[in-house]
């Protein structure tokens, strides 16, 4: 990751994760390691938000675009409290690789400093089986999960295969300025 001074902006970041030692203990790469820092979280979504910012995407809401100070949340956690919150909230059975609750839609908010995006939730068993599937690292599928789900804490929506090809652009975008 490209180490950046960002000294306009302020990131506050609420990191949580479940016991996954059983998955640590295994874990040989450092790099895939870092998925359980809330360190390396805060420099990931710093970088995106500032690449976002200088970027200015009219895909955003304006708003966005005169902060300096964001606030967000972001748990990784298992298929099952995932799935439970996927029937509770989105009227989904079953386990889902990553849920996004956005706060800040409203651009009423414009006089305010700070934003509360809200909070992302990331099975990690979803994104281990999907690693697999896709064929490549736990690191990259976590970026990748927590890359959509910050981009829907954004009022980034993906109604048609337009849309989500756009967003899913844009992710590629954002986890590349992480080289």
């Amino acid at each position: 990751m490209k180490e950046k001074i960002i000294s306009e902006i302020n990131l506050d970041l609420v990191f949580q994760c479940n016991d996954f030692s059983q998955f640590l203990n295994n874990l040989k790469d450092t790099k895939t390691k870092l998925i359980f820092e809330a360190i390396f979280w805060e420099k990931v979504f710093l970088s995106w938000i500032n690449t976002i910012l200088k970027k200015n995407d009219s895909e955003l809401p304006n708003f966005i675009f005169e902060k300096k100070s964001f606030s967000l949340g972001l748990q990784i956690i298992s298929n099952k409290e995932i799935a439970s919150m996927n029937k509770k909230w989105m009227k989904k059975n079953g386990p889902t690789d990553v849920l996004s609750f956005p706060i800040t839609t409203d651009e009423s908010l414009n006089n305010l400093d700070h934003i509360e995006l809200g909070d992302i939730f990331i099975s990690l068993e979803m994104a281990i089986d999907q690693s697999y599937e896709y064929k490549h690292s736990i690191y990259r599928e976590m970026l990748w999960l927590s890359s959509h789900g910050f981009l829907h804490l954004l009022g980034w929506e993906h109604n048609n295969e337009l849309d989500l090809e756009n967003m899913l652009n844009f992710q590629e975008y954002l986890i590349s300025q992480l080289d």
